[in-house]
Parts: structure tokens; C-alpha cells; sequence
């Protein structure tokens, strides 16, 4: 494996520059329309009359939809383009906005959230794939991880400021929106929409992407492709110990990590005072993304105190979350809570390059999406098993007991990255 040169903004051309740049747009305003909503989801829901096992059903679609999809659409992205698949998934996510505005019917919504799972399989590896190829053509040899620090800086720059005016909409014109006769919810929704056709035609003017084909039969090619795309990079997975060990290691990072994401407003609420505790919770939600993309800023200056040896960034960040996610469990009030809860989001920003540098050193353009997709769905099979484990013990124990077990999967997360740290030192000495 190639030495890298270590990465410096200044000495890029003025093309690999621009092309960081456009990709950091992209992402920000994609994230951003994805935060309108993320604040104001489940209180939508119980507006339009939904309980709680419903709105968990709903979820469930989500889930099932996003996993069945994922691999076969990442394939897609390898065989007929990164682009015209990304579009598709804007086009998804603009009607899984158009239902969900227009109904309060369960069936409806359950439609809605199936097409955000469509449209998240149709994310998934698409123009990621797309930025580090063209980043690599131009800057050969140069170590891509700052530049994908950048790109997840942006994402969840636009997740946290999408969540905080998410948050504010519908106080500020729901009394308008309920004249209308609609939810004061609605509100951040049509928002979303509105970013959403912006991101639409920004993706068309500014992401170029060199045609796969002209043939009219390649949509109809792609699909036919799919499975031999997919069987291979199953394959390459399995014989590549590299990638084995690295989409292990961070299946047992969800399985920690997502129950606390998951779990934690219903954790601190009670820490709080009934008056204002939405509120805070809403705050600290963006707090949450904004400390993710303060990671992730740090990441590559994290990465050059371990020699931009990724796999050993990774052991060291994977190690300090167990940690941290020990203390999280620990707290009893909530200055500490979010004090700490800050913390654990930053090791977040700062695991997520190192580990996306090393999968694209080890995959090839041809299935660069769809390795990306398999990764995905490995992740997302680890926090749903943590999930289920979590609500067990927490309701056998504690959700605390239960954030502490999960720390035990990132210690096993931090072994695997030893071992992983090990065979690229192999690999690269041969």
C-alpha cells in the first residue's frame, strides 16, 4: 500500500479545492433539510393522533425499508452513476415529505416513511463515492481524510442549525399554520420541502459527474448488474481482512453507541424541571450535532497525534467513547449530563474519517457505493440488536446498566482497531 502525502488545503489545485468546497455546500444544505424535522418528528406524530407504539411501527418501517434497500441501490450507484441515483433519492424524499403533509391516516404516513427509507438506501454511498473518487484523480496519492473531516463538518453543521430553526418554526408561525388548519408541526415540514427542491437543482448544476452511459438501457442494465455487483463486494468483504475487521469493529460501535442516541432525551428529561424540560432537550439536540461536527474538525488534527495511522486514531477514540459512555451513565444531574454527553458527541465526529479513510483505501472505484452500503447496513443491523439488548437490560436494570454493558462492545470495538492498526503496518512494510 502507497504512502500518502499528508493533506494541505493551500497546496490542492484551484479545481480539488473548489470540488471540497461544492461537496461541503452539498452536504450542509442536504443535512440542513434533514434537520428541519428531526426535533419536531415524533411530537408531529403524536399531533396527528399517533401513540407511541405507532410511532415506534413507523420507525420500523424505516428500518426494514432502509436495510432491504441498501445494497441492491449501492450497486445501482456502481453501475450506472452516483448522480442520477442521488437525485432519485432527493425526488424520494420530497414525496415522503408531500404524504406525510397531507394525511394523518396511519397507512399514509407508514408510505412516508417507507420512502425515507428508500431515499436513505438511495443516499447511502452515492455521492460520498462520487467526492472521494474525484478527490483521488486529482490529488493522487494525497491522504483524503481532512477532506472528508470537512465534508462531515458540514453535515452536521447542517443537522444542528436544521434542528434549532426546526425547533423554532412552530412556535414562531404555527398560529398561522393552525388558521390554515394544519399542525403547528407542518411548519418545519413544508420547510424541509422548500430546502429539500433546493437541493435538488444545486445537486443538477453543481455536482458533475461524468456519464456511465448513454445507452437508454442502462437504468435497465444497472439493475440486471446489481447482484453480481453486490455478490462481489460481499465477497471482497469476506476475503479482505481488512475490511472484515473494520465493519466488525463498527457494528460493535453501534450496538453501543445508538441506544444512547436513541435513549437519552427520555434519560435526562426527568432531570429536569417539567416547565422547560422540552425545551432544553431541544437545545441540547443541536448541541449534539454541533459537537459532532466540532469532532469532526478535530479529527484530522487528532488523526496527526497517532502519525495518520487511522486504525490506531480509531482504537484510541473507540477506547476514550467506552469510557466517556461509562461516565454518561454515571451522572445524576443535568449540568453533568450534558457536560459529558458534549464530550461523548465530539468522540463521535472524531471516529467517523478514520474509519470512512481506511474502507476507501481498501475498495476500488467499481464498488466504492456499494461497499459503502454494506457498511451502512452493517451498522444499522448493530444498532438494532443494541437497541433490543439495551431495552432489555433497561428493563430488567436501569438505562444506565444498560449504557454501561454497551460499553463493553466499544472496548471489543478498540481491540478489533489494534488488530487492524497491526495488519496495515503489514500491509504497507510489504
Amino acid at each position: 500500500m502507497a504512502t500518502e502525502t499528508e493533506f494541505s488545503f493551500a497546496a490542492l489545485t484551484g479545481s480539488t479545492q473548489r470540488h471540497i468546497r461544492v461537496f461541503q455546500i452539498h452536504q450542509f444544505l442536504d443535512r440542513f433539510a434533514m434537520g428541519l424535522t428531526v426535533a419536531v418528528v415524533a411530537l408531529a406524530l403524536a399531533d396527528r393522533g399517533m401513540d407511541l407504539f405507532q410511532i415506534s411501527l413507523l420507525f420500523g418501517v424505516y428500518s426494514l425499508t432502509t436495510m432491504a434497500m441498501e445494497l441492491p441501490f449501492g450497486g445501482l450507484a456502481d453501475s450506472i452513476g452516483r448522480k442520477p441515483v442521488f437525485l432519485t433519492a432527493v425526488v424520494a424524499s420530497l414525496i415522503s415529505l408531500a404524504l406525510f403533509l397531507s394525511s394523518s391516516d396511519f397507512q399514509v404516513l407508514a408510505l412516508s416513511f417507507a420512502f425515507i427509507g428508500f431515499g436513505r438506501a438511495l443516499r447511502s454511498g452515492t455521492l460520498d463515492a462520487w467526492f472521494v473518487e474525484t478527490f483521488k484523480a486529482a490529488a493522487p496519492n494525497v491522504d483524503v481524510q481532512p477532506a472528508l473531516a470537512k465534508a462531515q463538518w458540514a453535515n452536521a453543521v447542517g443537522l444542528a442549525i436544521g434542528a434549532v430553526i426546526g425547533g423554532l418554526l412552530p412556535d414562531i408561525f404555527g398560529s398561522v399554520a393552525e388558521s390554515l388548519g394544519f399542525s403547528i408541526y407542518d411548519v418545519s415540514y413544508a420547510a424541509s420541502f422548500g430546502v429539500m427542491l433546493g437541493v435538488l437543482v444545486f445537486t443538477m448544476l453543481a455536482i458533475v459527474e461524468k456519464p456511465r452511459s448513454v445507452d437508454p438501457g442502462a437504468l435497465g442494465q444497472g439493475f440486471a448488474n446489481v447482484p453480481s455487483v453486490v455478490r462481489d463486494a460481499g465477497l471482497l468483504a469476506l476475503k479482505h481482512p481488512t475490511l472484515s475487521v473494520l465493519l466488525a469493529a463498527l457494528a460493535f460501535v453501534l450496538m453501543a453507541t445508538n441506544p444512547v442516541e436513541v435513549v437519552w432525551p427520555t434519560h435526562a428529561k426527568p432531570m429536569l424541571d417539567e416547565g422547560y424540560a422540552n425545551t432544553v432537550i431541544g437545545t441540547v439536540t443541536a448541541t449534539y450535532f454541533f459537537s459532532i461536527a466540532f469532532g469532526a474538525f478535530l479529527s484530522p488534527y487528532v488523526n496527526r497525534i497517532f502519525r495518520r495511522q487511522h486504525a490506531l486514531t480509531l482504537a484510541a477514540t473507540f477506547a476514550g467513547l467506552a469510557a466517556v459512555q461509562i461516565g454518561l451513565a454515571l451522572q445524576g444531574n443535568i449540568i453533568g449530563f450534558v457536560a459529558v454527553f458534549i464530550l461523548y458527541s465530539v468522540f463521535l465526529g472524531i471516529s467517523e474519517t478514520p474509519a470512512s479513510s481506511i474502507l476507501h483505501r481498501c475498495v476500488g472505484d467499481r464498488q466504492r457505493s456499494t461497499m459503502l452500503s454494506l457498511r451502512s447496513l452493517i451498522q444499522q443491523l448493530g444498532a438494532a440488536l443494541g437497541l433490543v439488548l439495551a431495552g432489555l437490560l433497561a428493563e430488567i436494570y436501569s438505562t444506565p446498566i444498560a449504557w454501561i454493558v454497551g460499553a463493553a462492545f466499544l472496548s471489543i470495538a478498540a481491540m478489533l482497531t489494534l488488530v487492524l492498526f497491526k495488519r496495515l503496518i503489514a500491509e504497507t512494510d510489504s
